[in-house]
């Protein structure tokens, strides 16, 4: 049997006091990519979600379990110790894990841990290589800086839920979330990305450094094109369903047993689309011959489409207009998407052996690397499941 490959991180010794998604979603890629990654949990309780339930892994079985399906899914590829850091010797013990790692990452509010001397300043002092990074709801700077800050609270201050959803004019208009807690997964991908940067400055300069990551902050740079739209244009984007601001036609079209999804991104890819419908004229119509004028004819060309697309099903049009390149797809529900045969392909759906020999499904990390290759090698660990295992090997004698 030939052996697992290190991972890109191997070597790399990760504490990660973080707890709930956006610091974990970082801890884990971390993990997932070779490093050590030690989660350290308050005793007896650990990490909020592990009572975020049901369902569990263990279904029919109480909570004390501490293995909800909301805790696997940032926490595996860690080890995880149980240590009070109200008191003075898990302030201690803290501190010397401290010093032995590269990474430190943590969530808690602004100053939270400057009252057990576990802030940045104090452990720079016993490791002058340690990046430490913080990641809160509104950064170490400003005046929301003390807020708390979640993931619902930000989509709706950073502008995120001023584009989601249909338009204040439509039926059930209005702002809504995004279904999932996508400012928390951003700033965890944000923050991963930062302290890799970290490293690679540390590996030229030995020095480490503090980052500084905030979920408001994430989320206003991820307002991408719709923010482009205002600060270049001047306007101020609305809520329009799941039309496009930019192009057309890029929205869900209704079909004779459900809906699909059309992603026209050029006039030669409309040009196609409009002779699979049965119209090549719409291609060569004014009105429609350019992206420009297709924005500006929205309506019109929609309710042209709308017309038609209604009157084949949805495999019918996928079928068609695959063959013709005209990208489109269905709109899944979570079953659908595990049971669709390219994500079985890439292997998204990914099996691991739990802490008491149950299996735990989970979904696979996305990123495919040629030589290191992403491993899975320890399941969401149970509460304080390797505290002895984690002093012996990092602090040893």
């Amino acid at each position: 049997m030939n052996a697992v490959k290190p991972g890109a991180l191997h070597g790399v010794k990760v504490l990660d006091l973080s707890r709930v998604l956006a610091g974990p979603w970082a801890t884990q890629m971390l993990g997932d990519l070779g490093a050590d990654v030690v989660k350290v949990e308050r005793p007896g309780v650990g990490d909020d979600t592990r009572a975020w339930g049901p369902p569990w892994v263990n279904e029919g079985e109480s909570p004390g379990a501490d293995l909800s399906a909301y805790f696997t899914c940032a926490n595996r590829n860690k080890r995880s110790v149980a240590i009070d850091l109200s008191s003075a010797d898990g302030q201690a013990l803290v501190r010397r894990l401290a010093a032995r790692a590269d990474v430190l990452v943590e969530n808690f509010k602004v100053g939270g841990l400057t009252q057990y001397g576990l802030d940045h300043a104090s452990l720079s002092q016993v490791n002058r290589g340690l990046i430490y990074c913080s990641i809160t709801g509104f950064g170490q700077t400003g005046p929301y800086a003390q807020r708390p800050g979640y993931d619902f609270l930000i989509q709706g201050l950073g502008g995120l839920m001023s584009v989601t959803g249909q338009a204040d004019s439509e039926p059930g208009g209005g702002p809504v979330k995004v279904g999932v807690a996508l400012v928390d997964i951003m700033t965890g991908l944000y923050a991963s990305n930062a302290i890799l940067a970290a490293l690679q400055h540390r590996h030229r300069t030995g020095e480490g450094q503090h980052i500084d990551v905030s979920l408001l902050d994430v989320q206003v740079a991820a307002l991408a094109n719709q923010a482009a739209n205002h600060l270049v244009g001047g306007q101020v984007p609305q809520r329009m369903g799941n039309a496009h601001p930019n192009v057309v036609p890029y929205q869900d079209f209704p079909t004779a047993d459900g809906h699909m999804i059309l992603t026209v991104g050029n006039d030669a890819q409309f040009q196609r689309l409009c002779a699979v419908a049965g119209h090549p004229e719409w291609a060569a119509d004014a009105r429609f011959q350019t992206n420009a004028a297709r924005v500006g004819h929205r309506q019109e060309l929609v309710a042209l489409l709308r017309s038609e697309t209604v009157l084949r099903t949805t495999r019918q049009w996928i079928d068609a207009l695959e063959k013709a390149g005209v990208p489109c797809g269905p709109i899944n529900d979570i079953e659908q998407v595990f049971s669709d045969p390219h994500v079985v392909a890439r292997g998204l759906r990914v099996q691991m052996p739990g802490p008491s020999g149950e299996e735990i499904s989970g979904v696979g990390n996305p990123l495919r690397l040629s030589a290191t290759p992403v491993t899975y090698s320890l399941p969401p660990p149970a509460l304080g499941a390797h505290t002895r295992e984690v002093i012996r090997d990092w602090l040893p004698g």
